[in-house]
């Protein structure tokens, strides 16, 4: 697993919990039961805090931190037929993914993650993590009843941290995920996109052709 802000603050309290469960140890030695106590609820507290952050690790597996406007993608379209279309996606870290879908238009979106001041001052800011990709019809109607192909972009894991945040309101002080961001585009023509994502969503630009 990489090194990440997260899992180093977990990391931290770890520690700093195995070395009060130490003092605590020492003080029932001595027979100080007040300094016993303190040790083993600072402990507890740390560990508390350790397991906590580690399922924060988990669950964001997958996101990545944004700072500024980034690539998340280059995406070639190409019309294979009547209202369908292939989507190619190459992704930063060089994974790449071919899609069949049917629509007018090709939508992507995603789950963003704003984490709050408390957090923030840790080096932890935005989060991200494309969640979906899938074909768009313009008319509503054809929406309701024409076929409709989607697949996921998201990293399988254990634990979602976008999931995790709607569900529990007790860390609401930690983390807001209470939206998601989606863009789209015309897929009538071959083309190449980009792929981009701000602070404030997502954003689909075609490359001009040359």
């Amino acid at each position: 697993m990489i090194l990440t802000p997260l899992l180093t603050v977990s990391a931290v309290f770890l520690v700093l919990s195995v070395l009060f469960f130490i003092a605590a140890l020492v003080a029932i030695k001595k027979g100080q039961l007040s300094g016993t106590v303190t040790s083993l609820v600072l402990a507890m507290l740390l560990l508390t805090l350790a397991a906590l952050f580690g399922t924060f690790t988990i669950a964001t597996q997958g996101y990545r931190a944004l700072i500024h406007e980034e690539m998340a993608a280059v995406i070639k379209t190409e019309p294979t037929g009547y209202r369908t279309f292939r989507t190619h996606f190459r992704f930063p870290d060089g994974r790449e993914a071919t899609f069949e879908l049917a629509g007018d238009e090709l939508y992507v979106d995603a789950h963003i993650l704003k984490w709050k001041p408390i957090v923030n001052i840790l080096g932890i800011h935005t989060y991200y993590e494309l969640d979906r990709v899938a074909g768009r019809y313009a008319d509503i109607a054809d929406e309701r009843t024409k076929a409709r192909t989607i697949f996921p972009l998201a990293h399988e894991k254990p634990l979602n941290m976008f999931s995790l945040r709607q569900r529990y309101r007790f860390l609401e002080p930690l983390v807001d995920a209470e939206y998601g961001s989606a863009s789209f585009v015309a897929a009538d023509m071959p083309a190449e996109s980009e792929l981009r994502i701000s602070t404030t969503g997502l954003m689909i630009r075609k490359v001009p052709t040359k």
